[in-house]
């Protein structure tokens, strides 16, 4: 029914962001459309030339005198008969040239000033304009990175409606479960009282032989180098925060980064061999059952919490009162994270988990990570860790057209090859995966 239900809605809300999408890239590509292009800028106008105009200043008067001699000799006569019809067209144009010089000569200043003045616009006009383009250039880059940024938030958004769905569904349950139990208490109080009890009593991991264990982790574990460079990964998730435990300490690789990022940590070991190693190292550590130690502190006193190949260690009543208990005494924002062997690579659960014989029970990513939401932490991330190299991954093979022909034969042969891959890919991903994981809860 809810299926049902939900189907209509998810699909118009499909449509509706489909259409809202199309809208946002048409109004996009009219606005990057739209962007200007800087067009080719005239030179700035040359000041006028000075020398132009001394040079037609001294030669505009082509009557210096004002007057012409008469000549003498036999041109006498012809500059009688020839001088009363070009004096008037001479004075005329004398006239003109010295009313054109006086033009110019009022003018040139007028011109001088409109030239500086072009000088300086252009540029200017060129730099605003050029601007103006760089900044519609920017402005479409900032809508391009609009839509991923809003897609990450929305990824953002619908994984934190998926953390609270998962949440409100294991509480809805949890009560469930609890009104049934007050139902059976009610039923039959002492009998049930005494059966819940017995039920709810934590069983605490049993300490492993000090001086065995401290070889067995030298062997099988890793070095002390080794657990550091795998361990700094995790350094940052604590990165600001301050009274940091570490359950499961051994030997205080952890604390010894905690230490120099300047966070303050403890450890907690039920191995006391594991304890003094901590201690000759200069690092705070004390050795005891996690979940009484927990029990023992104030509410909101753990700044984060940190438990690596620990919680396979533990048997299920008592993982879930662990849990429990760290979310009481973790503050309001702290990160708590639990790193295990991943059951669901079978490599991993084969060669790691059962070497070890104080594991009690592997645990699912799947497992832990509702546990933890049962438990009242907000948010509950799985990551997988240690990823098998390829190089030890089942391999594909790959048909030979030279080796088995052509034709039918070849066909037959590269449909084989090709089942025979798909069951490669399909082992590879149950038996080759992650080795490890680790669940990186937040207390809300």
């Amino acid at each position: 029914m809810a299926d049902d239900s939900e189907s209509p809605l998810k699909s118009r809300a499909e449509a509706e962001r489909a259409e809202a999408h199309r809208v946002y890239n048409e109004a996009f590509d009219l606005v990057d459309r739209a962007r200007q292009k800087s067009p080719e800028w005239p030179e700035a106008p040359p000041r006028y030339d000075e020398d132009k105009l001394h040079t037609l200043n001294a030669k505009w008067d082509i009557l210096p005198d004002g007057s012409v001699k008469r000549p003498d000799g036999l041109k006498g006569p012809v500059f009688d008969a020839v001088w009363p019809v070009l004096e008037p067209i001479l004075k005329q144009q004398r006239e003109f040239n010295s009313d054109l010089v006086n033009h110019l000569n009022r003018n040139i200043e007028a011109h001088r000033q409109a030239n500086d003045a072009l000088a300086q616009i252009v540029p200017g006009l060129r730099e605003g304009f050029n601007g103006l383009c760089l900044f519609e250039h920017l402005t479409v880059h900032f809508l391009q990175t609009i839509t991923p940024f809003v897609d990450t938030r929305q990824r953002e958004v619908q994984e934190a409606i998926a953390e609270l769905r998962n949440v409100a569904e294991v509480a809805q349950r949890a009560a469930t479960m609890a009104r049934r139990e007050i139902e059976r208490l009610k039923l039959a109080p002492s009998s049930a009282a005494s059966a819940s009890g017995a039920a709810l009593a934590p069983v605490a991991p049993a300490a492993p032989e000090a001086l065995a264990y401290v070889g067995f982790e030298d062997r099988f574990r890793g070095s002390e180098e080794e657990i550091r460079s795998r361990l700094t990964d995790y350094v940052p998730y604590f990165s600001g925060a301050s009274d940091v435990l570490d359950v499961g300490c051994g030997r205080g690789e952890f604390l010894d980064l905690l230490k120099q990022a300047g966070v303050s940590g403890r450890g907690l070991d039920l191995n006391p061999e594991m304890v003094e190693v901590c201690k000759a190292r200069g690092l705070d550590a004390t050795a005891g059952d996690a979940l009484s130690y927990l029990q023992g502190l104030p509410d909101e006193s753990l700044g984060g919490l940190l438990a690596i190949q620990v919680v396979e260690h533990l048997e299920p009543g008592y993982l879930q009162q662990f849990l429990q208990a760290a979310f009481f005494k973790l503050r309001p924002g702290a990160i708590m994270v639990l790193e295990t062997i991943n059951p669901a690579c079978w490599v991993a659960f084969f060669e790691s988990y059962i070497r070890d014989l104080t594991h009690v029970r592997p645990i699912h990513p799947e497992t832990l990570q509702y546990l933890l939401h049962a438990s009242g932490f907000s948010s509950a991330n799985i990551v997988y860790r240690a990823p098998i190299a390829e190089e030890a991954r089942l391999q594909k093979v790959t048909p030979s057209v030279e080796r088995f022909g052509g034709g039918d034969q070849h066909d037959r042969v590269a449909e084989l090859v090709t089942a025979f891959n798909r069951n490669m890919d399909r082992l590879n991903s149950h038996m080759f995966t992650f080795q490890d994981y680790a669940a990186v809860a937040k207390r809300p």
